[in-house]
């Protein structure tokens, strides 16, 4: 036996010789259970943990945030690790699952018309930018900062997959504000 389980038995030795009423003997038992089931926890947590992943564990406790940040960006250049998107101000995300090839059984009879279209913002008047940003907001429906910096990461895709006569209103709209916005 550990010495802390040595410890447990000869504590509840000592709770029991002490102990002269049969309920107290009773809850004597109880707590010398209790301290037993304890120290069995703590020993198989202890037991388990490698000492070399504890003092790492201890060393990455006491680093301050900045430390803390330099070290994620470290392990991410070492190991090889990409960032993970937070989501985009574009539009809807790429499909997660590309799309089966389609066939080439049939030769295109015809040229279908394009119905659905993408707005590129491509520049804007330095001294309209203002009324861009509130435009951009409007539109897409971003917070005030996220459009201020959506506008001045420009040319950009607004929107993807925009009917046609929605696409030409919010062109009309933007050329008004003084921005060039494309369909694609």
């Amino acid at each position: 036996m550990s010495l802390t389980c040595q410890y447990a038995v000869r504590q509840c030795a000592r709770t029991l010789r002490s102990s002269s009423t049969h309920t107290s003997r009773t809850a004597a038992v109880i707590t010398c259970r209790r301290q037993r089931q304890e120290t069995r926890r703590w020993q198989s947590t202890e037991a388990a943990t490698n000492p070399k992943i504890a003092t790492i564990v201890e060393q990455i406790g006491s680093l301050t945030l900045l430390e803390t940040a330099d070290l994620v960006s470290k392990l991410k250049t070492t190991l090889n690790i990409p960032d993970m998107p937070m989501g985009g101000f574009g539009g809807p995300a790429a499909p997660a699952v590309a799309a089966p090839a389609e066939e080439p059984e049939e030769a295109a009879p015809a040229k279908e018309e394009k119905t659905l279209f993408n707005l590129k913002l491509e520049s804007f008047d330095a001294g309209s930018k203002p009324k861009v940003i509130k435009e951009v907001k409007a539109m897409l429906g971003l917070s005030l900062v996220d459009s201020k910096k959506f506008v001045e990461s420009a040319p950009k895709v607004m929107k993807e997959g925009v009917p046609k006569e929605e696409a030409e209103k919010m062109i009309e709209t933007m050329k008004a504000l003084g921005a060039v916005v494309k369909m694609e």
